[in-house]
C-alpha cells in the first residue's frame, strides 16, 4: 500500500512538525518513508507544505504529481494546495479556520475543528494532532500505536500533561476520522 499525504497550513501551525513525525513513524514501522518540506519565504505566516509518502515498497520519487490526501490548516493552503489533490481523494479540513465551500465533486470530505480541539485539550499549539489523528483514523495507512509511540518519544523530556494533551487531541481526530469511513 503506498499513500501520498500532503499536510498544508501557515508556518507555525506544525505542518513540518507532524509531517517528519508522521514519516518516522512510517520507518519505525518497517516502511518507507519519505518527507519533502516546502517553505514560503516567510518564517512565521507564510505558507507551509509538506509531502509525505509512506510505502510497502521502495518509493522511486519523493515528489509526487498529485496527493491521495490533502490536510489543509487553513483557507489559504486548501485554495493554494487543492489542485494536487488527485480525483476521489480526500480532503481533511480545519473547519475552525477554513470556511469556503469546496467546489469539487469527486473528493472525500472530512471536517473538523482542530483549534477548538486543540483548544479543548489545552493548547492551541496541537491543531495538527487531531488532523493527522483523522488522517490515520480514515487511512489506517499506520498503526495509531505506533504514531503516539512516536510522538510521546517526540516530548518525553516535557511535563506528562503535554503529552497527555497530545494523546487526547490525536484521540479526538482519530476519532472524527473513524466515524467519517464508517459513514463512507
Amino acid at each position: 500500500m503506498k499513500n501520498i499525504l500532503i499536510i498544508s497550513g501557515s508556518g507555525g501551525q506544525g505542518v513540518m512538525s507532524i509531517g517528519i513525525t508522521f514519516a518516522q513513524s512510517a520507518v519505525k514501522a518497517e516502511k518507507f518513508a519519505t518527507f519533502m518540506p516546502l517553505y514560503g519565504p516567510e518564517q512565521r505566516g507564510g505558507s507551509a507544505k509538506c509531502t509525505v509518502i509512506v510505502s510497502d515498497e521502495e518509493i522511486i520519487s519523493p515528489l509526487p504529481s498529485k496527493c491521495d490526501t490533502l490536510i489543509a490548516m487553513n483557507e489559504q493552503s486548501l485554495k493554494k494546495f487543492l489542485g494536487e489533490l488527485a480525483p476521489g481523494g480526500t480532503l481533511i479540513i480545519n473547519s475552525s479556520r477554513v470556511t469556503s465551500p469546496v467546489n469539487r465533486e469527486d473528493l472525500r470530505i472530512i471536517s473538523l475543528p482542530a483549534d477548538d480541539i486543540a483548544l479543548k485539550v489545552g493548547s492551541a499549539k496541537i491543531a495538527n494532532v487531531p488532523m493527522i489523528g483523522a488522517f490515520l483514523g480514515y487511512t489506517n495507512a499506520l498503526d495509531s500505536e505506533i504514531f503516539l509511540n512516536t510522538l510521546t518519544e517526540k516530548f518525553a523530556s516535557k511535563p506528562p500533561q503535554i503529552i497527555e494533551m497530545n494523546q487526547q487531541a490525536f484521540q479526538e481526530g482519530f476519532a472524527v476520522g473513524q466515524a467519517a469511513k464508517a459513514n463512507a
